[in-house]
C-alpha cells in the first residue's frame, strides 16, 4: 500500500518506513557510544585518577570541537555524493573508536580516542536529516524526524543499562568492546539494505539543485529572520540537556549514593522512555498543531521548556530520591520535545540541496555551544566549590542549567515570531 507522497517518489511505504527504521537504528548507536561514556566516568575517573574538569572535556568540549567542526565539510560532500555511503563509513568510524576506548591507559589515550568517536559521529545526522527529509513529505517531516531523533534516547537507555551492567560485572573497558563492535557489524547491514533517495523527491517542485557553496547557504538561513535565534536557542537549550544529563551519573552516586548498576538501570528508563516519549510527542503536537500555524512548532518546544524548569529544580534538590528520579524523568521527557520540530523549520527554510548543510550548521551551533560547554561548565564550577561543598558542589555546579532554561525559552519564542506565517513546515 502506497500513500500518495510514497507514491510520488516511487517507493512503498513499507520501504520508507524501513529506512527510517534503520536509520533511528543508526543513531541508536550513535549515542551508545557517545553516551556511554558517562555512566562509566565514575569507574574511569577512580582508576585513570581524573578530575571532574577533565570528564567534561571528554565527555563534551573536545568531543564537540571535532563533532561540530567535521560536520559542515562531511555535509557539504554529503549534499554532493551519496549521503547513504557517507552515514555507512561513519558508523563503522565511530564504532571502531569506541571499540578502541577500552584499550586506553591514560587521560591522553582516551581524549584521542574520543576524538575518534566525534569524527566518525561527524558524518551522521546532518546526510540522514536530508534523507528522510527526501523520503517524507512537508507534512510528515517533524514527525519522522522527532522518530529519527528518538535514537538518542534508545541509545542512551541501552548504553545506561549496558553500561551500569557490564562495568559492575565485568570492568569498563569491557563495556566499550560490547558497544563498539556490533556498529561495525551493522554499518554493513545499512550499506547493504538502504537506498539512496532522490533530492528534492517530496517536494512540490521536485526541484533538486546543485549543491550551492557554504557562503551560500549561510546567507539564506540569515536572510531568513529566524534561524540565527532558532540556532542560539537550541544551542542554550542542550547546554541544559548535557549539563544534567552528562552529571546525572556521577549526581546519583555522589549525593542519593547510588550503585553502579541501579544508576545505569534507573537513567536508562527515565531518559531512554521518557526522552523517546518527549522527542515523538514534539514531533506529533507541532505536525497536528502547525497545519494552521507554523509558528507552534517552535512555541511549543519553548513551552515544554518553560514547564521543566520547576521539575528540573526538584530534581536537583528534593532529598528524596524517588522524588527526584520522577522528577528527572518528567524533566528528560518535556526537555526532548525540541528537536525534530527544530530540524523540521531549518529544513522548510532552505531548497532539498542545502538541507545536509543546513542540518550541519544547526548542530554546528547547537553542539558546541551545548554539548561543548554544558558538561565542561558544570565540571569546572564543581571542582571551583568542592573545596567549600564537598559533594555538594555537583549539584550546585548543575542548577545553572535552571537560569539559562529561560534564556533558551526566550529565544524560541523570539525565532517563532521571526517566522513567516505559512500552513505546513
Amino acid at each position: 500500500m502506497q500513500t500518495p507522497s510514497a507514491q510520488r517518489i516511487g517507493i512503498s511505504t513499507a520501504y520508507r518506513n524501513y529506512v527510517l527504521f534503520m536509520l533511528t537504528l543508526v543513531y541508536v548507536f550513535n549515542f551508545i557510544d557517545r553516551q556511554l561514556l558517562v555512566i562509566l566516568q565514575e569507574s574511569i575517573k577512580k582508576e585513570l585518577l581524573l578530575s571532574d574538569t577533565q570528564l567534561g572535556l571528554l565527555s563534551g568540549f573536545t568531543f564537540a570541537l571535532f563533532y561540530v567542526t567535521l560536520g559542515i565539510p562531511i555535509a557539504r560532500l554529503a549534499d554532493r555524493t551519496n549521503r547513504r555511503n557517507t552515514v555507512a563509513i561513519s558508523l563503522g568510524v565511530w564504532s571502531l573508536m569506541t571499540a578502541c576506548s577500552g584499550l586506553v591507559r591514560n587521560f591522553a589515550q582516551l581524549l584521542l580516542a574520543r576524538i575518534g568517536v566525534g569524527v566518525g559521529e561527524a558524518g551522521c545526522s546532518p546526510p540522514a536529516h536530508a534523507m528522510i527529509s527526501d523520503y517524507f513529505p512537508p507534512e510528515k517531516r517533524a514527525t519522522a524526524l522527532s522518530i529519527y531523533s528518538s535514537g538518542i534516547s534508545f541509545g542512551i537507555l541501552t548504553g545506561f543499562l549496558l553500561g551500569g551492567y557490564l562495568s559492575q560485572q565485568l570492568g569498563w573497558r569491557t563495556a566499550f568492546f560490547t558497544a563498539g563492535i556490533p556498529g561495525i557489524v551493522f554499518s554493513l547491514l545499512f550499506f547493504l539494505t538502504v537506498k539512496e533517495p532522490r533530492r528534492g523527491a517530496t517536494d512540490a517542485d521536485r526541484v533538486a539543485d546543485e549543491a550551492p557553496a557554504l557562503r551560500v547557504v549561510l546567507a539564506r538561513l540569515y536572510a531568513s529572520g529566524s534561524f540565527v535565534y532558532l540556532a542560539l536557542a537550541t544551542g542554550l537549550h542542550v547546554f541544559c540537556l548535557y549539563g544534567i544529563l552528562n552529571w546525572a551519573p556521577s549526581f546519583l552516586a555522589r549525593i542519593h549514593k547510588m550503585p553502579g548498576t541501579e544508576i545505569g538501570a534507573t537513567l536508562g528508563l527515565i531518559f531512554g522512555i521518557g526522552g523517546a516519549v518527549g522527542s515523538f510527542a514534539g514531533g506529533f503536537l507541532t505536525d497536528y498543531f502547525g497545519k494552521t500555524d507554523n509558528r507552534l512548532y517552535l512555541r511549543i518546544p519553548a513551552y515544554a521548556i518553560i514547564l521543566s524548569i520547576p521539575f528540573a529544580a526538584g530534581a536537583l534538590f528534593l532529598p528524596h530520591t524517588g522524588l527526584a528520579v520522577l522528577c528527572l524523568g518528567i524533566t528528560a521527557t518535556l526537555q526532548n520535545m525540541y528537536l525534530g520540530p527544530s530540524i523540521a523549520v531549518s529544513h522548510s527554510l532552505v531548497p532539498a540541496s542545502m538541507r545536509s548543510l543546513t542540518s550541519a550548521i544547526l548542530f554546528f551551533v547547537l553542539n558546541f555551544i551545548g554539548l561543548g560547554f554544558g558538561p565542561l561548565v558544570v565540571g569546572m564550577i564543581s571542582d571551583l566549590l568542592t573545596p567549600a561543598l564537598g559533594t555538594e558542589s555537583l549539584r550546585w555546579a548543575m542548577s545553572i542549567t535552571l537560569v539559562i532554561s529561560i534564556g533558551s525559552t526566550a529565544l524560541f519564542l523570539t525565532a517563532a515570531r521571526k517566522l513567516a506565517l505559512n500552513p505546513a513546515v
